[in-house]
């Protein structure tokens, strides 16, 4: 029998259609496929890339030459631009300002056949890492309301370039999925004087139903009222709303909980494509009791189509119960 589901932050409705229900291996989804050859982001290529921003650089080589073990550098064809003012101007009911931001690309590693899922610990956290220097960075921009940490994984996924990679949008404005997730967590924390985050993650770690994995202060979940198919979120255990405030030992565990997710995944899906978001609290306004900051990781499995556009709703063939399962009893 399909069954709704309210999600509890915004309050989107989910239909779980049991009656479309699939295994793991029912997925026609194909495992991401590297090809090699020539990249701009291998080393020895520095000069295809706009200039570095960040570097982790163990020899002290200098910057925009081999030697590195991670670069951040200007996405070189962005969506934003860092340069100009923003000069808001309305034209009748409409809004407008200059396309005025940062795109930046994290390039997670010098090895063009590795992934997240592939690295050890100390160069995940090394990733990590690079996104709270970069958050608090760009937090000093008075320009800025947000930063979105995004990954895509896989060509069905986004990635236009297979060396492992992920980039970073600063934004004049707060995105309009995390603006509907913060008035979601105020509604709650206004009714009942707790975070709504914090109070999922007391029922599934005690419940367990829905709990995927848990380990150095971070649990993955499987949302009750999932979009898509083994969507899973990784939040602190403990209260935290802003991201780019947690200390290099967080970042160490979450980096452990990150890659033991993503093996676990890989394993159940085949590799799949897949996309992955960071929401953080805005960056004027990082000390939130109603917010809790999480990766939101959807393998790219199904296709959203007319009636998901046109309603609103999402339809999953996957009971979250059912991929939690799926994901928690998967051993490498």
């Amino acid at each position: 029998m399909p069954e709704l589901r309210k999600d509890p932050i915004v309050g989107r409705w989910v239909i779980i259609s049991t009656e479309r229900a699939r295994r793991p291996s029912d997925f026609a989804s194909e495992p991401v496929r590297l090809a090699g050859g020539d990249c701009p982001f291998c080393p020895g290529s520095e000069e295809l890339t706009p200039p570095e921003i960040l570097a982790f650089r163990p020899s002290g080589s200098p910057p925009n030459t081999p030697g590195w073990s991670l670069r951040v550098v200007p996405n070189k064809f962005p969506a934003l631009r860092i340069e100009g003012d923003i000069e808001p101007s309305g034209e009748g009911p409409f809004d407008r300002m200059n396309g005025v931001g940062a795109h930046e690309v994290v390039i997670e590693t010098t090895d063009h056949l590795a992934s997240l899922s592939t690295l050890p610990v100390e160069r995940v956290a090394d990733v990590l890492l690079a996104y709270r220097e970069r958050l608090a960075d760009l937090k000093k921009d008075p320009r800025f309301e947000y930063v979105l940490v995004f990954k895509n994984h896989g060509e069905a996924a986004g990635a236009s370039l297979e060396h492992p990679h992920s980039q970073l949008i600063a934004t004049p404005i707060i995105p309009v999925m995390v603006e509907e997730e913060l008035a979601g967590a105020a509604r709650y924390y206004e009714r009942k004087e707790r975070c709504v985050w914090c109070d999922v993650l007391r029922h599934e770690r005690r419940g367990r139903r829905r709990l995927v994995a848990e380990a150095d202060g971070f649990v993955a979940v499987a949302p009750f009222a999932p979009r898509f198919p083994f969507e899973t979120w990784i939040l602190p255990a403990r209260h935290r709303s802003a991201f780019e405030e947690s200390g290099v030992e967080e970042l160490r565990g979450l980096a452990t909980l990150l890659g033991d997710f993503l093996r676990r995944m890989s394993r159940v899906l085949r590799d799949p494509p897949y996309n992955f978001m960071l929401h953080t609290a805005p960056l004027r306004d990082s000390a939130l009791e109603h917010f809790h900051w999480h990766l939101e990781v959807i393998p790219k499995l199904t296709r959203v189509a007319g009636f998901e556009w046109g309603s609103g709703f999402f339809i999953n063939p996957v009971p979250p119960e059912d991929a939690a399962a799926a994901l928690r009893e998967s051993v490498g």
